[in-house]
């Protein structure tokens, strides 16, 4: 299996690379720092598998980059490691296109069994998380759809708010975002409207509210 790790702290990556590259039927080609990294070295090494932290700062996050990866390399699978025990977390990542999820404090076994899994073309998830996720599913009725950001919103419109709710300045998210000045405006005008919000304090608890500053 050839294997690509995405995590924005050095040693994280470090370790996981040597316990991986300890395995007979593993190998560790590439590791990311951050969501854009990823996506750049998936599309360079088609990679099996693709362990993708969640957050990532000041990159793009794990969940925006697994949206568009599952999208455009629907050959590689995506596990989550994350330190995230949260159900809402589970439900918006696996609704991205990841193939499992598994917490950084789980024992290598775990992690290990997880990899197989999800390149066996299964869906891991640790039993604990997986009633949660029932859980999270019935109570996403048609009423809770509605003022779901992920729904609502468009992937660019999700880079957007939280960079926005953070303080960033439009010139500083264009830059992040490899956008022009101009399309930030249009994007932040874009999700005012569509969230019915007034100002940038009721962006802010719209944005605690719903996690999105953890993405």
């Amino acid at each position: 299996m050839r294997i690509i790790i995405a995590d924005d702290h050095a040693v994280v990556r470090s370790g996981f690379m040597h316990i991986l590259n300890f395995q007979d039927d593993m190998e560790v080609v590439a590791t990311a720092a951050d969501g854009l990294e990823a996506y750049a070295l998936v599309a360079k090494h088609s990679p099996d598998i693709l362990i993708m932290d969640l957050s990532m700062p000041p990159g793009e996050s794990g969940l925006i980059a697994t949206g568009k990866i599952s999208e455009d390399f629907p050959e590689t699978k995506v596990l989550i490691l994350t330190m995230h025990d949260d159900e809402e977390y589970l439900y918006h990542v696996l609704k991205n296109g990841a193939s499992g999820y598994v917490l950084k404090n789980a024992p290598d076994g775990e992690l290990l069994m997880a990899i197989r899994t999800v390149y066996a073309g299964d869906t891991y998830i640790h039993p604990s998380m997986a009633t949660s996720l029932v859980r999270e599913f019935i109570k996403y009725d048609t009423s809770i759809l509605e003022d779901d950001p992920f729904k609502i919103l468009t992937k660019r419109e999700i880079e957007v708010l939280p960079l926005a709710a953070k303080g960033y300045g439009n010139k500083e998210i264009a830059e992040k975002l490899f956008i022009s000045v101009k399309t930030v405006e249009a994007h932040k005008a874009k999700i005012m409207e569509k969230l019915k919000l007034k100002n940038r304090p009721e962006l802010v608890e719209y944005a605690l509210r719903k996690k999105l500053l953890d993405f």
